[in-house]
């Protein structure tokens, strides 16, 4: 199923605080994304209601199995992405904000090629 841009922005936001808060809350997306706090929440209303995230009743925000499968693809493709590009000569900050970019448009077949080079190159 093929999500908005927007909506894989959002969650792997939460995978990524998760790993490196150890816990998630709607104020802690907000400030990552730089999103207002009334957004955030509709967006996680909406992301509960569609089974890609729970919230507990101290409104700690986790990702279900749904939704960690988005998170932890669109992570991979930044990742690899980024990589990719380092290698190519792309400075570092440069290529982490082009790779969100692409991450989102990028053809299964064409990410697939990239990773296969990469780890042909033991680049990843």
């Amino acid at each position: 199923m093929k999500i908005k841009e927007s909506a894989e922005n959002y969650l792997e936001a939460i995978l990524m605080l998760k790993n490196k808060n150890g816990y998630v809350r709607s104020i802690d997306i907000a400030n990552h994304l730089s999103f207002t706090k009334p957004s955030v929440s509709v967006a996680m209303k909406s992301f509960r209601e569609e089974g890609y995230i729970t919230v507990d009743s101290d409104g700690g925000i986790s990702l279900t199995k749904k939704g960690l499968a988005v998170a932890e693809q669109v992570y991979e493709r930044h990742q690899i992405i980024a990589k990719a590009l380092i290698a190519l000569g792309v400075d570092e900050q440069i290529a982490y904000e082009d790779s969100c970019k692409i991450e989102h448009d990028i053809s299964n077949a064409s990410f697939e090629k990239i990773k296969e080079h990469l780890n042909c190159h033991n680049i990843i």
